[in-house]
């Protein structure tokens, strides 16, 4: 019986997501012949933490699954040991890589990585804590029947359960390492204030995500497509395909990987968004198959975003989003003419060909990072209000953000060349037990959190 990880990272209040996702999770122990670990990162303060941990005790029990509610102290003693087990010459800097002070949406799914190998789990199953199931007849519509039904088998067998099938004949024979979908409802990047005020300036903006070479046309398809998932369309009937996904149809809210995760990481850049999508482009780029299905979960933005110090960190969020993909896109560039010789004999992917495309992404001239700062600060004045307060924001601090996207892909380079020894290193370490089991919680299984 092979162990899943599904796990939910997590930094705000989010008791109903969690009764949500462990209704998904109790479906997946449930319906497939799986041990379910519901694994909860949890790096909110106490009282928050309490407030998660009374929902946890209100899951649902089930002999196969398994919940594990970990707060940041238990994170660090976990990942401790795991960096020194790997006897790394970098331990310190590493750990600060995994459980930085701000926010890391790369580096909290790496610890939900090394955590499911430790757990003895063969895939990880992500969710959000800003999003919710669609339902149909009151029935929430869960993504993970789709990871289950193809995760990890060779496509060839994969392609017996899904409605369609785009793969050659070379790529069939290989497992399925990606399985995931979209969402509806808000833009998964929080700046629809920005389309609502003026839709020209919002085309300007989102087009700096797009290569610098890329033509006008071009950029203008690339911001009528960003960030607005799968639509408004609802959940009518299940439809798959098994193909080489395109990252643009998948959302990191919803997805699963298997294999890929534990051979290269996430980049662990701090303070910016969409640092966690590095993977899905990888397994497209190495011709490894997934499964896009249409079980897209419905996201939704939280009310601190909408206050001035969210507003700020967000929109600083945003803005090394943009000068990260400077670098992004060499990498993704050498990853496709790369192809199929990022594998190894064994399918596997080769991480030291990607950290050697990570470091060469450093020696890029940064002239490209300038043009984006100038452009990004000149469409905020022009929008007012807090947006151009933001623009003096953005002034005061253009060299701390061109180094820091530039040391982004240092470290990304850095943890992964190290990677597979730290993956090792997690499957021989425990995590660390709970101070104890909460009034009224089943006697736990020596891992950190609650045995259901």
């Amino acid at each position: 019986m092979r162990g899943i990880c599904l796990t939910l990272p997590t930094n705000r209040p989010c008791a109903a997501t969690i009764a949500a996702v462990g209704a998904e999770a109790d479906y997946a122990a449930d319906r497939f012949d799986n041990d379910v670990h519901l694994l909860i990162l949890d790096s909110c303060a106490p009282s928050v933490y309490a407030e998660h941990a009374e929902a946890v005790r209100h899951l649902p029990r089930s002999p196969r699954l398994t919940v594990h509610h970990v707060d940041e102290a238990r994170q660090r003693d976990f990942l401790a040991r795991v960096v020194e087990r790997a006897r790394s010459a970098k331990a310190e800097l590493l750990l600060d890589l995994l459980l930085p002070d701000g926010v890391s949406y790369g580096a909290c799914t790496d610890r939900a990585f090394l955590y499911a190998a430790a757990l003895g789990c063969e895939s990880v199953h992500r969710r959000d804590s800003d999003s919710r199931y669609q339902t149909v007849h009151g029935r929430p519509v869960f993504p993970v029947h789709h990871e289950l039904m193809s995760l990890g088998k060779p496509a060839a067998q994969a392609a017996r359960g899904v409605s369609e099938t785009a793969l050659t004949q070379e790529q069939s024979s290989r497992r399925v390492a990606l399985v995931g979908s979209s969402f509806i409802g808000e833009l998964s990047v929080d700046i629809g204030g920005i389309l609502a005020a003026d839709p020209e300036v919002y085309r300007d903006v989102v087009s700096l995500w797009a290569p610098a070479g890329w033509s006008a046309e071009q950029k203008r398809e690339l911001a009528a497509e960003s960030f607005r998932g799968a639509g408004t369309q609802p959940f009518e009937r299940d439809h798959s395909l098994l193909t080489l996904v395109d990252p643009m149809r998948v959302d990191m809210c919803n997805v699963s990987f298997h294999g890929v995760h534990e051979q290269v990481p996430l980049p662990p850049a701090r303070d910016t968004i969409g640092s966690d999508y590095f993977l899905l482009h990888l397994v497209r780029n190495a011709g490894l198959p997934g499964v896009l299905h249409n079980r897209n979960i419905v996201n939704h933005h939280t009310a601190e975003r909408r206050t001035d110090t969210g507003f700020l960190a967000y929109q600083s969020r945003f803005a090394k989003f943009l000068l990260s993909m400077l670098y992004l896109h060499h990498i993704y560039d050498r990853m496709a003419e790369a192809g199929d010789s990022l594998l190894d004999e064994r399918g596997r992917i080769r991480a030291g060909t990607v950290a050697a495309f990570a470091r060469e992404a450093t020696r890029l001239d940064t002239a490209e990072n300038l043009q984006r700062l100038d452009a990004l600060e000149a469409a905020y004045r022009r929008l007012g209000g807090r947006y151009a307060a933001f623009a003096d924001r953005l002034a005061a601090r253009r060299e701390r953000l061109l180094a820091e996207a530039r040391s982004d892909i240092e470290d990304f380079a850095l943890l992964t060349e190290v990677w597979s020894e730290l993956v090792a290193a997690a499957r021989h370490t425990a995590p660390s037990p709970p101070p104890g089991p909460p009034p009224g919680a089943a006697s736990g299984s020596g891992l950190p959190g609650v045995s259901r």
